[in-house]
């Protein structure tokens, strides 16, 4: 049977660039993570606080709400709408939850993301047709579009080549930086590692097996 070592993990983390560092088959080890950090599973034991409040005693409802309004999400394939075209596909979190009202000035902080990532002549494009790095803009525009006080990156640079992965990086720290936040990038990409004020390795954390009696 699989258990887990004493150690406990309790790590606050305040207004910085944070890595935490999985496995190199990331995609069975970054979910868990990623899903507990924004509230859609549940810790077996401990809490998770995120601005001093408990997520995991929220109802189903309310962690929805709290996720849609503090937690800005960045995923490693995109999670774009083909059949919206960029400025929609950054809009959309506004439409899909009522713990979010879509007035004029979002409109506005939409286009001024839109135009300080450089993104701000692909608006009216279907996001099928954007180049990578264009589709990783949108996403970042849309993560940051609610003001969100974490933002959480699953392997988001995992797709990118090497020249658009330093530009999106270096966009993402900006952004992150102007808007007080705090970034989280779940990855397995030891390059990035210097890039971040502190790194957490979940190797550290996870299950072993107990020796046989």
């Amino acid at each position: 049977m699989p258990f887990y070592p004493p150690s406990t993990l309790h790590k606050q983390l305040h207004s910085l660039l944070c890595a935490c560092l999985c496995a190199s088959n990331a995609n069975k080890n970054s979910a868990p993570v990623v899903k507990l950090i924004s509230g859609i599973l549940l810790p077996q034991q401990g809490r998770i606080l995120i601005n001093n409040v408990s997520v995991n005693s929220l109802s189903d409802a309310s962690r929805r709400d709290f996720r849609i309004t503090n937690i800005g999400f960045i995923f490693q394939n995109f999670e774009l709408l083909d059949y919206l075209d960029a400025f929609d596909n950054i809009l959309h979190p506004y439409r899909i939850s009522n713990a979010l009202k879509l007035t004029s000035e979002i409109r506005n902080r939409a286009n001024a993301l839109a135009h300080e990532l450089g993104i701000q002549n692909k608006l009216k494009q279907p996001s099928s047709t954007l180049s990578q790095g264009e589709q990783q803009r949108t996403a970042i525009c849309r993560a940051l579009l609610s003001k969100p006080k974490i933002i959480l990156a699953d392997e988001a640079t995992g797709n990118l080549d090497p020249t658009n992965k330093t530009k999106i990086l270096e966009a993402l720290f900006h952004c992150t930086d102007k808007n007080n936040a705090t970034l989280i990038a779940v990855t397995h990409d030891h390059e990035l590692l210097s890039h971040f004020d502190r790194v957490i390795d979940f190797k550290d954390y996870c299950p072993t097996e107990t020796p046989n009696d």
